[in-house]
């Protein structure tokens, strides 16, 4: 199956805490923002894979590799804005070959911009995306200690089917890494 890269419609929404919040795609002069956004996850030890900052010549490389990847259409990815300022990022990489028709989706927002109903509305568009380019399954890895992010991804309909014992090293300590899914789609 071959997708072809279509520009995402920009969204808008009232945050639950009164806050206007834009949803887009990424684009190049995003570079400054999306540092900061992706360094103060690090800083805080926000539950991701990355445990150290990274550097502006590391972000110029991974943003435009990232940027190919949207316009070659294997990747879904889109960025939270408020205040011109980037607050959360999410994507859903997808599948090659005989597992096309699955996506893995990676989501971050940034502290003080949490429980806002940012990340709810994020994983629905992609979602909604998602289907609309013929993906049928969302697969993601969640900390088991991550009950807030947990408790959303239930709330969307992912259910739990599987764990990695001590899958991360996270603040000193080995987490069980959960892996949900979600059929977007009958598979048929």
């Amino acid at each position: 199956m071959l997708w072809l890269s279509q520009k995402m419609i920009p969204k808008s929404f009232t945050a639950k805490d009164g806050r206007f919040v834009i949803l887009r795609q990424p684009q190049w002069e995003d570079l400054d923002g999306l540092l900061d956004y992706i360094n103060s996850l690090v800083r805080e030890e926000a539950p991701i894979l990355l445990r150290s900052e990274v550097g502006r010549t590391e972000e110029v490389e991974w943003l435009a590799r990232r940027l190919v990847s949207i316009e070659k259409g294997e990747v879904i990815h889109m960025v939270a804005e408020v205040h011109g300022k980037i607050v959360a990022g999410a994507e859903i990489t997808k599948h090659r070959q005989r597992m096309e028709h699955v996506g893995t989706l990676g989501i971050g927002v940034k502290y003080g911009y949490r429980r806002i109903g940012i990340a709810i509305k994020l994983i629905e568009t992609l979602i909604n995306e998602a289907k609309r380019q013929g993906l049928k399954i969302i697969l993601l890895d969640v900390h088991e200690n991550n009950l807030p992010a947990r408790n959303l991804y239930n709330k969307l309909g992912f259910k739990e089917v599987g764990k990695i014992p001590k899958g991360v090293f996270w603040k000193g300590q080995y987490i069980d890494m959960i892996r949900m899914a979600l059929e977007i789609e009958d598979c048929t």
